[in-house]
């Protein structure tokens, strides 16, 4: 069976089906739910760069985050699809118990604090203050209250998924 989305992979489309696979295995989770993560964050395009953020790669990582798996953006960027999956993989892997659905799978690369939590929770911490994240990520913002809920971003990720294959994917995923 094809992963969600593979066609869109322009190289070596066949060694990175089977990372994400080797990925998701290793995870325990969905493969499909890793190629809709990296989909929504980066088109699936490990050259994806964030102008404002220099987030980079299939799951975006930040600066920080590349610094903290032993790497950098730069790094990164210069890594091929298959090379940047063992970085995917050393970031996910300490929320590893923690994803149970795609939902949890896409709030562990995007905003991790938000896992588990209910769908009026506001996307802020300490450091980022509400108003600041949803300045940075306005597509998520439906309400256009400056503010991100946990139920926003799930009706937008799941909106997201295409409709040919809407009904197995529900099946595969417990959207919490």
């Amino acid at each position: 069976m094809n992963l969600l989305f593979i066609n869109l992979v322009k190289y070596n489309a066949d060694q990175f089906s089977a990372k994400v696979r080797q990925v998701a295995s290793d995870l325990g989770i969905d493969p499909d739910w890793l190629m809709m993560c990296m989909y929504i964050e980066s088109g699936l395009n490990s050259q994806a760069q964030n102008r404002y953020s220099n987030a980079t790669g299939l799951i975006q990582f930040m600066p920080s985050t590349a610094a903290a798996l032993g790497t950098s953006t730069a790094d990164l960027l210069a890594m091929s699809n298959v090379e940047q999956m063992d970085y995917v993989y050393q970031y996910l892997r300490s929320y590893q118990w923690k994803m149970l659905s795609f939902v949890d799978v896409y709030f562990a690369i995007f905003f991790p604090a938000a896992m588990g939590k209910a769908d009026d929770w506001v996307l802020q911490t300490s450091h980022l203050s509400a108003g600041l994240i949803a300045g940075q990520n306005s597509g998520y913002d439906l309400d256009g209250n400056n503010e991100i809920t946990v139920g926003e971003v799930k009706q937008v990720i799941l909106s997201k998924v295409p409709d040919s294959v809407q009904e197995e994917f529900q099946k595969k995923t417990s959207f919490q």
